[in-house]
């Protein structure tokens, strides 16, 4: 039991120094360069000087002040993506240390409740590196569904300004400014991108590829198709619009016809779960044998992976693509 106090202090300390590196803000000494390498840089006579100038703004507004921390990571340019995917602005290494503290609260909590060291390592583990990939995909999921559902009003916009005679430039600065949230800020990422020396499709493609919705690149490629053979571009995004106004209203139908099954399929998954913890709470002695005898643990990790293969089975009938 001392063993165990003693990891749990120290367990509380780590996380404790970790959440402090996740919030802290920058040093005074860091700040005091940045100052003055600005200062001198606005200054600066020469052109390379001024070049120098803009790509160290753009690496440190890209990097985030990432520690070597974050080059730890695989597939880094995949999670630094999904992070820009969220719109919260989070960093790599705000993420890294975010698992680290949940793994080892998570693990201290439950040795306090002096479940075994493997398990709780195990299931600290799970913890840490599944709760937070669940918390980023959700956050993608509810902007990218707040995208699509504000979308069509931008294309009704888009076609507003186009039959006013505006180009297409000032229609996607006028998006920017009128409609808020996502849209408005995609909208505000491709006109900076086009003012920096960017073609508009090259702009509207970095747009498409941060949000991976077949709506808007159906709208990129609506703009390129009518940029090389010519035509009504107004007509045709309000077409677009109209288009996806009706796959909206096709997904909602499919969610209503499709609820049903998705209670009976989260009933069902839960269930054993809930039992277990109930038993456990009233008679831990009756279920202690899971995680000290040897067929036991084999029998409930085949159950769990028999539960899994039906759980997707279940999710493959009840998804739909439109």
């Amino acid at each position: 039991m001392n063993l165990q106090l003693i990891l749990v202090v120290v367990a509380a300390f780590v996380a404790v120094g970790m959440l402090v590196m996740a919030l802290a803000g920058p040093s005074v000494s860091g700040v005091k360069k940045r100052r003055l390498s600005s200062v001198r840089d606005r200054h600066a006579a020469s052109t390379e000087a001024v070049v120098a100038a803009q790509m160290r703004k753009t690496i440190q507004a890209r990097g985030g002040g990432a520690a070597s921390l974050s080059n730890l990571m695989p597939r880094r340019e995949l999670m630094e993506k999904r992070l820009r995917r969220t719109g919260k602005g989070w960093n790599l290494s705000q993420y890294m240390l975010w698992c680290m503290g949940l793994f080892v609260v998570v693990t201290g909590a439950l040795l306090v409740l002096r479940t075994p060291l493997l398990l709780a390592a195990l299931v600290g583990l799970m913890v840490a590196v599944g709760f937070p990939h669940m918390v980023v995909g959700h956050l993608i999921k509810k902007r990218v569904n707040a995208f699509n559902t504000r979308f069509p009003d931008a294309i009704d916009l888009l076609v507003r300004g186009l039959k006013s005679g505006l180009p297409v430039t000032e229609t996607f600065q006028v998006v920017s400014q009128e409609l808020p949230g996502p849209v408005g800020e995609e909208f505000k990422g491709v006109v900076e991108r086009i003012r920096i020396g960017n073609t508009m499709e090259a702009a509207l493609q970095e747009s498409a590829e941060m949000l991976g919705t077949p709506e808007f690149q159906f709208f990129c490629i609506t703009i390129q198709i009518q940029r090389e053979t010519g035509g009504n571009l107004a007509e045709t995004l309000a077409n677009l619009s109209d288009v996806l106004r009706k796959r909206a209203q096709m997904k909602l139908k499919i969610r209503a016809m499709s609820s049903e099954a998705k209670a009976s399929a989260y009933i069902v998954g839960a269930l054993p779960f809930f039992v277990f913890g109930i038993v456990w709470s009233m008679n831990p002695q009756y279920l202690a044998g899971f995680f000290t005898e040897q067929r036991l643990i084999i029998a409930g990790v085949g159950g769990l992976i028999w539960m899994s293969i039906g759980a997707l089975i279940m999710k493959k009938m009840i998804s739909f693509e439109i």
